[in-house]
């Protein structure tokens, strides 16, 4: 199993555009063999010392897949191509975290 922890820092005042286009492709990669989870998360105002600072142009995707291959597969879907050229306006940058089991 991996884990991946997607960073994509947008450009000023695109994050609710950005978000309605993940959103079409939400079903579309839960329906991917090896999907166990998929979703995106914005950061929450909290009081708690250690969090990063807020960032109001970042969306964390949150992702679980059985396996590397799996992974490997999904980032070469068609339906993520097309993302990608929906969403290269909104994105100043993107950061893939990809994480194992201890």
């Amino acid at each position: 199993m991996v884990h991946v922890i997607a960073t994509i820092e947008l450009r000023p005042g695109t994050r609710e555009a950005y978000l309605a286009e993940f959103r079409r492709l939400v079903p579309k990669v839960k329906a991917e063999a090896g999907c166990l989870d998929y979703g995106p998360n914005l950061d929450a105002r909290t009081d708690i010392a250690a969090q990063v600072p807020f960032r109001d142009n970042a969306v964390t995707i949150v992702e679980k897949w059985e396996g590397l291959d799996a992974l490997k597969a999904h980032l070469a879907q068609p339906h993520m191509a097309e993302y990608r050229r929906n969403v290269k306006d909104y994105v100043a940058k993107v950061t893939l975290q990809i994480l194992e089991p201890a």
